[in-house]
């Protein structure tokens, strides 16, 4: 149990490993998926290129977007690119490098996808095969335009009557699969060639302003966590003391009934330190507003420590234009 509880406290102190733990697992489940579809070309001229291309590229897009909602990192990302400035500036190297980095780790599953269909073939025939050049083929040599279109839309269906004895569909067949084959290849070539590049060729970039990116981009997300901490654990000191007032209001009562109640004053000096003397609904909802509009400079030296409700010149000045105190 303890080795669980070590797993999950990494896990969730650690977003990039989550972000990583969740990419891999739709990347898996993008091909689970495809593998388990019933692929069904419906082998009707105007209808094959809708299908096999929705096929081929919905649900790629679905995936993406799956991976942007599961990325609790796109979340912060947004926030920081949409807070107003107040005291502490914003970094836009910090809001690309959050952003790449997220599209990176979001793109891995639908890519995934793309290629597998390529490489299997079946989309990109459905799609392109009534776009095929007949004359390539000799068995449409004798049939009609119309008759024409009709054979090269039920390539795909080899079950059907049309196609059974028509020595061309395997032709064509071939000739889609190869192209979708290739260019599935290509498009891994690529990708591995760009990946390569990219891990070989920083070096001899500047590494100082990757690091600044990184570091900050890792600080917004654990900020927000240990704001986010900092909230619930004052929201259940609230709570408590909210609650321990209520039954001291009603000590006669629970007397009655035999309740045991601490004594009034008890408790209360180390409860009032918990709470850091934030004790009401309006100072609770005062401190919330300056932490969106006037998040504190990142500068922690003894000289710029304050306390929440004491507003300096820029916070007392620029929070008053949002709030109208």
């Amino acid at each position: 149990m303890d080795r669980f509880r070590m797993i999950f406290q990494y896990f969730q102190s650690n977003s990039e490993s989550v972000m990583n733990g969740i990419c891999g697992l739709l990347a898996l489940a993008s091909v689970k998926m495809y593998t388990c579809f019933d692929f069904s070309c419906p082998c009707l001229p105007w209808y094959n290129m809708a299908y096999g291309l929705g096929i081929m590229f919905v649900p790629p897009i679905a995936l993406f977007l799956c991976g942007l909602i599961l990325s609790r990192q796109s979340l912060v990302m947004l926030e920081e690119w949409r807070r107003p400035q107040g005291c502490r500036k914003k970094d836009l190297a910090v809001i690309r490098y959050m952003c790449s980095s997220i599209m990176q780790r979001a793109m891995i599953a639908p890519v995934i996808w793309i290629i597998v269909t390529l490489l299997d073939g079946k989309c990109l025939i459905c799609a392109f095969s009534s776009s095929v050049d007949p004359e390539k083929f000799v068995g449409f040599a004798n049939a009609s335009l119309v008759q024409v279109q009709q054979l090269l839309a039920k390539v795909p269906c080899k079950d059907d009557e049309l196609m059974r004895n028509n020595t061309s569909r395997k032709a064509v067949s071939r000739y889609l699969r190869c192209w979708s084959q290739a260019l599935g290849w290509s498009i891994l070539l690529i990708l591995i060639v760009a990946a390569f590049l990219a891990c070989w060729l920083r070096p001899c970039f500047n590494q100082a302003t990757l690091l600044q990116a990184r570091h900050w981009s890792n600080y917004i997300d654990i900020e927000q966590k240990i704001f986010e901490e900092t909230c619930c654990e004052h929201s259940r000191l609230f709570a408590h003391k909210c609650i321990l007032h209520f039954f001291e209001s009603m000590r006669q009562e629970m007397k009655l009934h035999s309740f045991s109640l601490p004594r009034e004053g008890e408790g209360a000096e180390g409860e009032e330190n918990l709470l850091r003397d934030i004790t009401d609904k309006d100072q609770v909802n005062k401190l919330l507003k300056m932490w969106y509009y006037e998040k504190p400079p990142l500068n922690v030296s003894q000289a710029t420590q304050r306390h929440p409700l004491g507003r300096d010149q820029c916070t007392q000045y620029k929070f008053s234009q949002h709030t109208g105190v």
